[in-house]
């Protein structure tokens, strides 16, 4: 028998903006335990984000991260000695984390000078609808739908 469910940890907000998703987001952008330098790359990206779009950091970030959260996935199951693809809803916890795995992992792979302008860049494509990130999303959406035949072996 399994041990009880593990008590969930509540976030500080952060200090210039008071939200606790940039908190999340933070913590996964933090390479050995160096939050402040991971601060101040997410600080230095929205105000890199507001002087290229002329709107507030905060709020094209936010769409960013809405534009690029998956709303289906696709999960393996096996049955009768075959695998299955299973199209199945997101849990809204996972859904955020995924998103911003998603964005940080991009904007790493753009292979620019900074991480702050290789973050922007990554977020201001991901809030037109465009960018490696945004892509990654719709891919999972239209596997899922490619595989909506086998939503009848659902997971429980």
């Amino acid at each position: 028998m399994r041990k009880s469910r593990s008590k969930k940890r509540f976030l500080l907000p952060d200090p210039r903006f008071q939200d606790t998703l940039v908190t999340r987001f933070v913590n996964n952008l933090m390479l050995s335990g160096k939050k402040n330098k991971a601060f101040g790359i997410f600080y230095e990206t929205i105000d890199i984000v507001a002087d290229k779009t002329k709107e507030d950091g905060v709020v094209v970030w936010k769409r960013a991260l809405s534009n690029v959260t998956p709303q289906v996935e696709v999960k393996s199951r096996r049955i009768g000695g075959a695998n299955y693809q299973i199209p199945q809803e997101v849990r809204p916890e996972r859904k955020i984390a995924m998103a911003i795995k998603w964005l940080i992992f991009y904007a790493k792979e753009r292979k620019e000078h900074r991480m702050s302008t290789g973050l922007a860049s990554e977020i201001i494509a991901a809030a037109k609808n465009e960018g490696a990130a945004w892509k990654k999303k719709e891919d999972v959406h239209r596997m899922a739908e490619a595989n909506k035949a086998y939503s009848h072996f659902k997971i429980n």
